[in-house]
């Protein structure tokens, strides 16, 4: 296991890395090989992360250590779970077929017990999303019940997925805009309000088109 003097060291190296895209490419074999569960915590999250990004930019390039990623939506600890459910979801976005094997994994986390995973799943799914809404047509309900989750920062999230399929495939949100019109008008926190009236405005719009 590193110590404390270690982790500066790789974390400082890891945060250079993040801050100059142009050697990226050249990088991503060291910040996999960062996955190792002989690191830190703290040094694993950062390496998801950035390998989420690099995927987003490269997403041929980090196909084989998809699956080193997707396996840290079962690790014990809370942060890994979200920063895995986070670089899914960046690496989906440019190449969805990398992690449409997995999908059914990262649906399971809408009910992880960490409110901030739940937030990474959603923030994950809309990503994807943006290029590939037909893959959540069929799973919008799940979005539907987490408007009323526990969690305020997941609440506050969900309605942004209807956004997101709306403006792409609104004929699959239409079945919900009388829901989100309810939300819009009624729940208790007006970000939640602000954001289920945006997802009924762009859809009407696509609609309308």
């Amino acid at each position: 296991m590193s110590n404390n003097s270690d982790d500066k060291v790789i974390l400082k190296k890891l945060r250079d890395i993040t801050k100059d895209k142009k050697c990226w490419k050249e990088n991503i074999d060291y910040v996999a090989e960062k996955l190792d569960t002989d690191y830190s915590v703290a040094v694993r999250a950062k390496a998801l992360w950035i390998l989420g990004e690099m995927g987003l930019m490269y997403p041929g390039e980090i196909e084989g250590y998809v699956e080193d990623i997707v396996g840290y939506l079962e690790d014990d600890s809370p942060k890994l779970r979200e920063r895995s459910a986070n670089a899914m979801g960046r690496i989906g976005r440019a190449n969805p077929n990398l992690v449409i094997p997995h999908l059914d994994r990262l649906m399971k986390m809408r009910h992880d017990e960490s409110e901030n995973v739940r937030h990474a799943f959603i923030w994950a799914c809309e990503n994807i999303a943006s290029n590939d809404p037909e893959l959540f047509c069929e799973k919008l309900e799940i979005f539907h019940e987490m408007i009323s989750d526990s969690g305020q920062k997941v609440r506050i999230e969900a309605p942004e997925m209807f956004r997101v399929i709306g403006k792409r495939k609104p004929e699959c949100v239409k079945p919900y805009l009388e829901k989100l019109e309810k939300v819009a008008e009624n729940d208790e926190n007006p970000t939640v309000r602000i954001h289920a009236a945006g997802a009924v405005r762009i859809t009407k719009k696509a609609l309308n088109e």
